[in-house]
């Protein structure tokens, strides 16, 4: 008797959410290409883009109903090379190089703790009881989205101005090692994805996405360099405070 062949068919809603986290990964490996080719503001931009399209990724696949755990490991492994690995290779191509032994370290470091910041997410995710010590609204560290902005932060800034001390590669090298602390730290950020409006305040937040947007077209790396600035201000200054004040 012959046996008939089983076929599994997906849903094409599963594959879209996996294709934005592709185009994350792709969009990180164009930054290290830009970078090759000293195009440093396409490299950043890219990377920009990278982080747009995870923070797509996960929302598309709670939408469409399409959460798989290989979309999850496929998210993983794509930040790690898009937030790790493209934004420290940038950095040395950029400056660190000029220090050899020790900007690669801090390069090598750097993918090391978002490697080890990721895993550590992962656990949390799976555990109950590991997951029961996160309190709702805030991450554990800087997330990878936001330390690979943060690690090009001294790039953009030099876009916009031209202090020395922000293409020294000792600078860069030192900065990027507190990136590199903050990002494995337990000191608690902002989940942007957990934040609640409430409704009388909604037609202010879309006037402020106007006003947001409508920066960023006239004055890209000015508005960046805020917004990055004013991210670092805020955890200590905001989110700290208000994280003790549920306790």
């Amino acid at each position: 008797m012959s046996q008939k062949k089983t076929r599994f068919h997906i849903p094409v809603r599963s594959l879209a959410p996996n294709a934005i986290t592709v185009l994350a990964l792709c969009a990180g490996m164009f930054g290290v290409r830009f970078a090759l080719r000293e195009e440093w503001e396409s490299a950043v931009i890219a990377i920009l883009i990278a982080g747009i399209f995870d923070g797509l990724d996960g929302s598309v696949a709670r939408l469409l109903k399409g959460t798989s755990r290989f979309g999850a490991e496929l998210d993983s492994l794509s930040d790690v090379i898009s937030f790790g690995v493209a934004p420290a290779l940038i950095m040395y191509m950029w400056v660190l190089n000029d220090v050899r032994g020790l900007g690669w370290l801090m390069s090598l470091i750097f993918v090391i703790c978002m490697a080890l910041r990721l895993a550590r997410f992962n656990t949390v995710m799976k555990n109950d009881e590991l997951g029961g010590e996160v309190k709702a609204g805030y991450f554990t560290g800087i997330p990878a989205p936001a330390s690979a902005a943060l690690a090009l932060l001294p790039m953009v800034l030099s876009f916009e101005y031209g202090f020395d001390f922000l293409k020294d590669p000792k600078f860069c090298s030192a900065y990027m090692a507190i990136i590199c602390l903050l990002t494995v730290s337990r000191i608690p950020t902002f989940s942007f994805k957990s934040l609640k409006i409430h409704k009388e305040h909604v037609i202010f937040v879309l006037l402020g996405i106007a006003v947001l947007a409508s920066l960023l077209i006239t004055d890209l790396w000015l508005t960046v360099s805020f917004v990055g600035m004013t991210y670092i201000i805020s955890i200590p200054t905001i989110a700290i405070l208000t994280y003790r004040k549920k306790d």
